[in-house]
């Protein structure tokens, strides 16, 4: 029998384990300093994550230039400060990718 689950690579696998849970106190912080990537929900945080650090521009500009990876804009921060949503995140320096979860 064949197991058809995906085989991720040894940095995909780092990160998964450096991705947690976060509330947007703790972010604010990077927000101010213009490090925040948000990432679109139908993106997988973590592959983001393994393009960034693993310098793939091509699919990292992709996302950028659909807006499906930017850098979190301020009325973005004022819903996350009104609404706390449930969040994740993931740091690849100089970068901390959050994206909102459910």
């Amino acid at each position: 029998m064949t197991s058809s689950a995906p085989v991720h690579s040894p940095l995909y696998l780092t990160l998964l384990a450096e991705t947690a849970k976060i509330g947007w106190p703790e972010l604010e912080r990077f927000f101010a300093q213009g490090i925040l990537l948000h990432v679109a929900h139908d993106l997988d945080l973590v592959s983001v994550a393994e393009a960034i650090a693993s310098d793939h521009t091509g699919l990292v500009s992709q996302w950028l230039s659909t807006g499906q990876v930017t850098r979190l804009e301020a009325a973005t921060a004022a819903d996350f400060t009104a609404r706390d949503p449930d969040l994740w995140a993931v740091v690849v320096s100089p970068w901390v990718c959050v994206q909102e979860r459910g």
